[in-house]
């Protein structure tokens, strides 16, 4: 009985420590359970997090109109500086891209009309310049506003068929593309400064529209068939520019004009002082087509010799 007894208790003692270290065991593993799932879901947060950060790749790009856009791609400019430390203002041009116009340049010069392509281009001009003397009359500004709109789709013409034949024949253009093109977006600037002095009128917004319609298709198909005769026109009609600034600068300095001050796209354009006026505006702006008339003169004299502008240097940074 006493031997029973004793294996009783034991086996009693047994299965109560069983027990025990099962409740032990069943604890540590609830402990371990919520341990892990815990370190789960702070995993998942923490990719979430990045995916949001990068897999998403999202941006808020805010624009100078005060526009907020999130951008997908991360497509945004990076931050710009002035020299002086402040923002930089313009998305339509970058600081590398301004200059401070050469205004010692000759503006005398003129193509004296010696062929019959010559003569034909020069009285095309001055057939052009007719209507425009009678609308405009003296009002320069508008007068201005409307050359610019004309004066820069040459370059990008000309730049645009030069790009398609190097293209087709896989040969350099001796940098006469990045030359033209360079004096379209200097024209389209011009017009940007203009259009901040010159409010155009709603009948001269349609008069744009127009005129540029006829002369791109007209310039379009002069440069496919005689590039020589291209440059030329687009030489005489430089040369007409700078007459027209020239009165233009003439009315300012009798006091016809008001000598406002100058609009801050052309002061940082031109790198032109804080306390700059028209009258600085327009001289810089006439030496700017004083350059175009010799870039293009020469680009026909090219033509002229039975060269192919990719074999003369083309005048890069010339403006």
């Amino acid at each position: 009985m006493t031997m029973n007894r004793f294996l009783t208790s034991l086996v009693v003692k047994f299965k109560a420590g069983h027990r025990s270290i099962s409740t032990v065991s069943q604890q540590e593993w609830r402990r371990r359970g919520r341990m892990m799932t815990s370190s789960t879901e702070v995993a998942e947060k923490k990719k979430e997090k990045e995916k949001n950060q990068k897999g998403d790749n999202r941006e808020v790009v805010k624009a100078s109109d005060g526009t907020v856009v999130s951008s997908y791609w991360g497509v945004s400019r990076r931050n710009i500086k002035r020299e002086d430390g402040s923002d930089w203002p313009w998305n339509c041009f970058m600081p590398w891209e301004t200059y401070r116009s050469d205004t010692s340049i000759d503006l005398s010069k003129h193509h004296a009309p010696k062929t019959y392509l010559d003569k034909f281009a020069y009285r095309t001009v001055k057939i052009l310049r007719f209507p425009t003397d009678i609308f405009f009359q003296r009002r320069y500004g508008c007068r201005a506003m409307m050359l610019e709109t004309v004066a820069a789709v040459p370059g990008m013409v000309g730049g645009m068929l030069l790009h398609l034949r190097s293209l087709r024949k896989f040969q350099q253009s001796g940098g006469w593309i990045k030359a033209l093109l360079e004096e379209a977006e200097n024209e389209r600037m011009h017009l940007m400064t203009m259009v901040e002095l010159v409010q155009p009128k709603w009948y001269e917004r349609l008069l744009v529209l127009a005129v540029q319609g006829v002369f791109f298709n007209a310039y379009f198909v002069l440069y496919v068939l005689s590039p020589k005769l291209a440059h030329r026109v687009v030489g005489y009609l430089e040369e007409e520019a700078i007459h027209s600034y020239t009165e233009y600068l003439k009315d300012i300095r009798n006091g016809k004009i008001e000598n406002v001050p100058a609009p801050a796209i052309s002061i940082d354009y031109w790198r032109l002082p804080k306390g700059a006026t028209l009258e600085d505006v327009i001289t810089v702006i006439r030496a700017d087509e004083a350059h175009h008339r010799d870039v293009n003169h020469f680009a026909s004299d090219v033509h002229y010799q039975g060269k192919e502008l990719r074999k003369a240097p083309a005048p890069l940074g010339y403006r």
